[in-house]
């Protein structure tokens, strides 16, 4: 029976330094009382996890399993997102970006990338010490600032920074192949893949290679007015992970899609806690069952309005409502007369 796994948790907005949300065991403990049955984990804090302890020794990485099935959850998967978007950083953004790295790569942004892929090298034998056979990261962004052509792109342009890009991730997505693991990119605005067309562009650079996957979020894709149902239809052999968060957008006279540079209260486009936006989670979740999804359901929280303590309780419950148990028989079975060749032939007149 195909099943959706879940509910799920990724606890990278939920990190704290104060308790139940400073120590990998409390916040679990916290994750499994809400409902939770598997947590998303931030490889880039400290407070859940050594990265590069994980990535050497299986077991610490049995002793963090064992200290998160203590509390009542799983280590469902890791997450990268931080340190994949430093593997391709556009200059514009040189100086935000350096708080995303350790100290000593600031003002330096070749050893700053460094970092970054080898960051992500560590991920890929992590995954595999703990048994996971997906990984969640961001793929960075050197086109970005030329997202909107003006002044026009020249030409070639955006051919050079897919290659570019591609070059960057191609000894990463080795090193993820060597341990079996997928690497599921969310697409997402501030990325280079932020649709369907650019994960096309960055899978054909890369030669197709195998290891590049999806993480699908509907959210990002209800800001950008892209069709994220069909989106499912169109890649579903390459979603292996799936963030669920609710987003809603509302266009007026004096601001849409781009937001007005304001904050994420005042934007049209804005990320909402599960139930509170526009995103139809009972389709997503019939046409991933659909296509066979095995995945967890992760609720990834952002909410403009509403706290994260009420959205983190009212997620599982959520969740759990959506997930579907797949039939494995039609309605109108009782109604069968059972296979008769004969009497196919008879019906077809041959």
């Amino acid at each position: 029976m195909t099943k959706i796994k879940g509910p799920g948790i990724f606890l990278a907005q939920f990190m704290d330094d104060n308790p139940p949300f400073n120590t990998l065991k409390d916040i679990c403990k916290w994750s499994a009382d809400l409902g939770y049955k598997g947590v998303q984990i931030p490889t880039w804090d400290s407070r859940c996890i050594d990265l590069e302890k994980a990535a050497e020794s299986k077991d610490y990485c049995q002793e963090l399993q064992g200290i998160a099935n203590e509390a009542g959850v799983i280590i469902a998967e890791l997450s990268t997102h931080l340190q994949g978007q430093l593997v391709a950083v556009h200059p514009a953004y040189d100086a935000m970006f350096d708080a995303f790295a350790p100290e000593d790569c600031h003002n330096n942004p070749k050893k700053r990338t460094e970092w970054a892929v080898n960051q992500l090298k560590l991920a890929a034998k992590a995954s595999r010490n703990f048994g996971i056979d997906v990984h969640a990261t961001f793929s960075g962004a050197l086109l970005w600032p030329t997202m909107y052509p003006w002044p026009q792109r020249p030409a070639g342009l955006v051919e050079d920074g897919f290659k570019e890009l591609a070059k960057r991730w191609k000894p990463i997505l080795d090193a993820f192949e060597d341990q079996g693991v997928d690497v599921c990119y969310e697409v997402h605005p501030g990325e280079d893949l932020h649709d369907g067309v650019t994960f096309e562009k960055f899978l054909e650079a890369t030669g197709n290679h195998k290891r590049v996957n999806l993480l699908y979020d509907p959210s990002h894709f209800v800001l950008q007015q892209l069709d994220y149902l069909q989106y499912i239809d169109f890649y579903h052999e390459k979603i292996r992970m799936f963030h669920v968060k609710d987003a809603e957008f509302n266009p007026t006279g004096k601001s849409g899609v781009y937001g007005g540079y304001q904050g994420w209260v005042d934007r049209p486009g804005r990320f909402r806690s599960l139930g509170d936006g526009q995103v139809d989670f009972s389709a997503i979740f019939s046409k991933l069952t659909q296509y066979g999804f095995e995945g967890w359901a992760i609720m990834e929280w952002e909410c403009a309005l509403k706290s994260p303590d009420q959205g983190a309780r009212e997620g599982a419950p959520f969740i759990a409502s959506h997930i579907i148990e797949s039939t494995g028989k039609a309605f109108d079975d009782f109604a069968g007369a059972g296979a008769d060749a004969d009497l196919n032939k008879k019906i077809l007149g041959i």
